[in-house]
């Protein structure tokens, strides 16, 4: 799936001396290499600041929690994502409610947002929490009228994004993180732009939500030994930190090829008759049609493809021959948040949202990374036509 060797060996030297400096200040949590850290994330993003953590899953909470959102309250987002999306609203404090996917992007669907708001159950929503699935924006000027009308935050989920843009109707292309009141972005070591470690942080434009992010990733505390409130450990470190400084300069780069990746996948599936229609479910498909259904990409979006996900026809089988094949896959997500089991308190059953479900039936993600090679990427459609051979 990722070959993270080859990235380290084109930066090993510009790592290295990064870590060193680190060493050599023995300044090791937040302070100066945290502060450039968040104003160089910010301008690339777009917005007017930033705050960093110690996880994606604490940025989540951080942008919560600064946008007000407490005991009582409720959170839309996606049924289909990793477990922080959700989790990270109970950790606010507040009841996670899910609307259905759009099966072209797997992002959540605004005409689904639209419907719930509208069947008049809204009356304890908060704020909406859109998750740029796959490295795609979701349709943000749709839902920022419906936020608009409905008086509701939007919080960014742009873990999977840093680099992604939207091109919308009402602006010019804006970035993943400068969208929504706040945005949260992960830096896990598999992401687009990766520490070696864990790492996270939150861009605002907002200055009153970027102080009150600080306060909360340092115990509640502004001055040593005084808690104005009760926060949390989140500090980020100063090693990630200067680790992440010297890959942000190469992250542009790094998503150009991962597109071009993206699109020669597209070619060899096409030209090996593999390929249907972006939309088209799998499951639904009969005997004789193409049993791989490609990324689809909005029209107005600028996709990073930090996963090139397709649906695949007997997907479990596919994979399974993969692995025999030393081909690594991955599934992005197995099971739709509303079925976890630590949710069955939310009251959700099966078939409440038939595109999560099924995509979470089909989803495939074929290995994608910068460094991947044009004859690799061959033998993984060759592989996949001999499967359906």
């Amino acid at each position: 799936m990722l070959d993270l060797q080859r990235q380290y060996e084109q930066i090993r030297a510009d790592v290295l001396a990064a870590v060193g400096r680190v060493c050599a200040s023995q300044h090791y949590i937040l302070g100066p290499e945290v502060e450039a850290l968040e104003g160089e994330v910010a301008d690339f993003c777009g917005a007017g600041d930033a705050v960093g953590c110690a996880s994606g899953t604490d940025a989540l909470w951080l942008a919560l929690a600064a946008a007000g959102v407490q005991p009582g309250d409720q959170v839309l987002t996606t049924p289909f994502s990793f477990f922080a999306s959700a989790s990270a609203i109970v950790r606010a404090g507040a009841r996670p409610v899910f609307a259905d996917i759009d099966p072209r992007t797997f992002n959540l669907d605004p005409a689904q947002v639209e419907c719930f708001l509208r069947g008049g159950q809204h009356g304890k929503l908060r704020a909406l929490l859109p998750v740029h699935l796959y490295g795609q924006c979701v349709d943000m000027d749709w839902l920022q009228r419906l936020a608009d009308e409905f008086h509701l935050s939007v919080i960014e989920d742009a873990a999977q994004a840093i680099g992604a843009r939207l091109g919308g109707e009402r602006s010019k292309a804006r970035g993943a993180g400068s969208m929504g009141v706040s945005a949260a972005f992960s830096f896990y070591p598999t992401k687009n732009l990766s520490a070696y470690g864990e790492a996270g942080l939150v861009t605002t434009s907002d200055p009153a939500m970027a102080a009150h992010m600080r306060l909360l990733r340092n115990h509640g505390s502004s001055r040593r030994y005084v808690h104005e409130e009760l926060g949390w450990n989140s500090r980020l470190d100063a090693m990630q930190a200067a680790i992440l400084r010297v890959k942000l300069k190469y992250v542009k780069g790094w998503n150009d090829a991962r597109r071009e990746r993206a699109a020669r996948y597209d070619q060899l599936f096409a030209a090996a008759g593999l390929a249907s229609a972006a939309g088209e479910p799998a499951a639904e498909r009969t005997e004789n049609a193409a049993p791989i259904q490609l990324p689809s990409t909005s029209a107005h979006a600028h996709h990073v493809f930090h996963q090139y996900v397709v649906r695949a026809y007997r997907r479990d089988e596919l994979r399974e021959f993969l692995t025999a094949r030393k081909i690594g896959t991955e599934i992005y997500y197995p099971i739709p948040l509303h079925l976890q089991p630590c949710f069955v308190y939310l009251g959700y059953r099966e078939g409440d949202f038939p595109e999560a479900e099924r995509a979470a039936k089909e989803v495939l993600a074929l290995p994608m990374f910068p460094e991947l090679t044009e004859e690799e990427q061959r033998w993984v459609v060759k592989s996949i036509a001999d499967f359906y051979c």
